[in-house]
């Protein structure tokens, strides 16, 4: 049996924070941060509770999903997809909610 592993040994030097409402049509929408993440994590702060994670190296629109309950599945479609200089949200129905305030954070 033979183990993979790798890592990085760069530090970390771009991270960047943020919040987004959508008051009108929720729909799937663009993060600029300035630099292509490795990690997104964003989080319905409202009643849903849900969040989505994504790590580099999983496919675009993929994410881990924990809904209220805390139930975490992996969905590959309408999750987060990295960008050359931001994410792509999807239009995920638990997490993507009209009034309803998104917590981010990237980190490059």
């Amino acid at each position: 049996m033979a183990a993979t592993s790798t890592q990085s040994q760069d530090h970390v030097r771009n991270v960047a924070v943020g919040r987004y409402l959508e008051d009108d049509t929720a729909a799937e929408f663009d993060i600029e941060c300035g630099f292509k993440p490795r990690y997104v994590k964003i989080v319905n702060l409202a009643a849903t509770g849900c969040s989505l994670e994504w790590y580099e190296g999983m496919a675009d629109a993929s994410a881990f999903k924990r809904v209220t309950a805390g139930d975490m599945t992996v969905i590959t479609t309408l999750g987060i997809t990295p960008l050359a200089r931001g994410f792509t949200v999807g239009l995920d129905l638990d997490l993507n909610v009209v009034n309803e305030q998104l917590s981010w954070i990237a980190i490059g």
